[in-house]
């Protein structure tokens, strides 16, 4: 088997944020952006991957078809540890986080599929068997910055039967609200997406105590300061999450080195994929460290997640952006129900992208319009 088409197709897909602000246009979500990536092989089995992007990331798109695509053509798509290695360390000098991981860890989601689809099993069976037909969701709010609309999506997220949430306020106030509002047997992380710096996250996190968070993430600017980290997770008074925005195994093994991290968040669309992932969470046990994916797509990179979690011996929560969508890009299989969504069983990553989502809502370079 070889494979012989490397394509990559941009969505923009309606959707509504529920209220909250797009921090870089200052006005609401109208619409996710989506990259897959599809790999089809002489054998007539096409496999899907997604790369991490956002706000019309079009360079993205020209990384994976200019650096990446062409060294894919020709190969034998089942051996993925080698071609994973190959095009890492081809494409090193080119950045090892960033356009060129999230290409790569696109790439790899798709050769597991690609394996699964030719094997007849879900991906579940392949990298650990299946342990809980269906997960647990924490739905995780954008950024509403008051707390009347802080206040607001917590009672719509527990109407809808969430019983986990993740906020990215920043203020005291908006995250004391929130747990004030959902009241104390709901679970509630902290993600403040790396605004502080190391005395200013100390004092929150000790500010923030009285909420009973399950987790402060990403405190402190820039996210490679692992010491600044392993500083705050000793001083404050929160657990520590951390990793999604690192790159591979060997930036995981830094923060567990320096006692960074209670909670390792690596995202399969970002850092290597499903491979990584593996290497990632077996190195975290030994370290004593819990591992709940990051996860921020809504194709193959949200497939992925879920096997793998659904794989593990202790399942994690799965991370889903509060969005509401006009069409969901893998259709309703992977909306929540109650707080849940049920594990795929079909082979591969068990389901491919709607390709009527696909015809309505692909668009091209120049279709974009830059606000």
């Amino acid at each position: 088997m070889k494979i012989t088409k490397v394509e990559t197709i941009l969505l923009a897909v309606p959707c509504s944020s529920n209220g909250a602000i797009r921090p870089s246009t200052g006005r609401s979500w109208s619409a996710f952006d989506v990259l897959l990536v599809r790999i089809d092989t002489d054998a007539g089995i096409s496999g899907w991957g997604e790369a991490f992007g956002r706000a019309r990331d079009l360079p993205l798109k020209a990384v994976i078809d200019a650096h990446i695509a062409p060294k894919l053509i020709g190969q034998d798509p089942t051996r993925i540890e080698a071609i994973k290695h190959d095009l890492e360390f081809r494409l090193h000098n080119t950045g090892r986080i960033g356009g060129i991981a999230y290409g790569i860890a696109a790439v790899d989601i798709a050769l597991w599929d690609i394996l699964g689809k030719r094997a007849g099993l879900p991906l579940h069976q392949l990298i650990g068997g299946l342990v809980t037909p269906e997960l647990p969701v924490y739905a995780s709010f954008l950024r509403y910055g008051s707390v009347e609309g802080v206040r607001g999506a917590v009672r719509k997220a527990l109407a809808e039967g969430y019983r986990h949430i993740k906020l990215h306020e920043i203020g005291i106030a908006e995250n004391l609200a929130a747990r004030e509002e959902a009241g104390p047997d709901v679970a509630i992380m902290l993600d403040v997406n790396c605004p502080w710096t190391v005395s200013q996250s100390i004092d929150a996190a000790r500010r923030l105590a009285p909420g009973n968070f399950d987790w402060l993430e990403e405190p402190v600017w820039p996210p490679e300061n692992y010491g600044g980290l392993g500083e705050i997770r000793r001083k404050g008074s929160l657990r520590i999450a951390a990793g999604e925005n690192a790159g591979s195994l060997h930036d995981f093994k830094a923060m567990f080195d320096a006692g960074a991290i209670d909670v390792a968040q690596p995202d399969l669309a970002k850092a290597g994929g499903i491979s990584e992932a593996l290497r990632i969470d077996a190195l975290a046990e030994a370290h004593g460290v819990d591992v709940v994916p990051h996860c921020a797509t809504f194709g193959p990179g949200l497939l992925a997640t879920i096997h793998f979690n659904a794989s593990r011996r202790r399942p994690p929560l799965l991370e889903r952006l509060y969005f509401a969508f006009d069409e969901h890009p893998i259709g309703a299989v992977a909306e929540p129900v109650d707080g849940f969504v049920k594990v795929p069983t079909g082979p591969g990553l068990g389901y491919d992208p709607d390709p009527r989502v696909i015809e309505r809502y692909r668009v091209e370079p120049a279709e974009f319009a830059w606000t």
